[in-house]
């Protein structure tokens, strides 16, 4: 049975888990100048581990890295910013832009500034980002758009690669491969396997043919 404090601690890190209306946007300075000011949820949370681990170094949270984030302004702004994060860097940083289509799993997804706040799943699919008459053109994995209130889009996706990198003759091979594969899958771990790549290079084809 947990003690009274433990349990605190316990519920404690699980609503500090869950996902906040703040920015993504990380900055990998060093420790000594990435602190940022922590929100009430999480001082209470690091009074709960003192009182537990008090021996222990207090954890640094996310908050500690975010950059502060405008408040929503009183008009719709003309730009979008986009940020594209990576789980090894920012393939987009602070960009400003006239609109995005992001690969949702209910379809292709505009965003323009002003948009209203949305959480979208991503699957694999072609992303663009417009910036009048420049299209930027990637094949993403697949992840999660955070829409802000202030005109933001923050996107976190596994893998991000230029379209133009993408070797066709090579998704064509990926196709034959995949396709003969969840016809001959002998388990059910090997057919998933085998629909995942399908998937996959089916949604590059279609990319590379936009």
């Amino acid at each position: 049975m947990l003690s009274g404090s433990r349990q605190a601690l316990r519920v404690g890190l699980r609503a500090w888990g869950r996902p906040t209306a703040g920015a993504i946007q990380r900055s990998f300075a060093s420790e000594a100048t990435a602190p940022a000011a922590e929100d009430e949820q999480s001082n209470e949370f690091l009074k709960q581990w003192a009182s537990v681990a008090p021996n222990l170094d207090k954890p640094r949270l996310p908050s500690s890295y975010m950059k502060a984030r405008p408040p929503a302004p009183a008009t719709i702004p003309s730009k979008l910013t986009v940020n594209l994060a990576l789980p090894h860097r920012f393939e987009v940083a602070d960009k400003e832009v006239d609109m995005i289509i992001i690969p949702a799993t209910s379809g292709q997804m505009g965003v323009l500034p002003g948009h209203v706040p949305t959480v979208v799943e991503l699957k694999p699919g072609l992303l663009s980002i417009h910036e009048g008459d420049d299209v930027q053109k990637m094949f993403v994995s697949g992840g999660f758009a955070f829409i802000q209130k202030n005109s933001f889009a923050d996107l976190v996706v596994v893998e991000a690669v230029p379209l133009e990198q993408i070797d066709a003759e090579e998704v064509k091979k990926g196709l034959a491969h995949y396709s003969q594969l969840v016809n001959t899958a002998s388990s059910d771990l090997e057919k998933a396997q085998a629909q995942i790549g399908l998937e996959v290079h089916s949604a590059m084809s279609v990319a590379l043919g936009a």
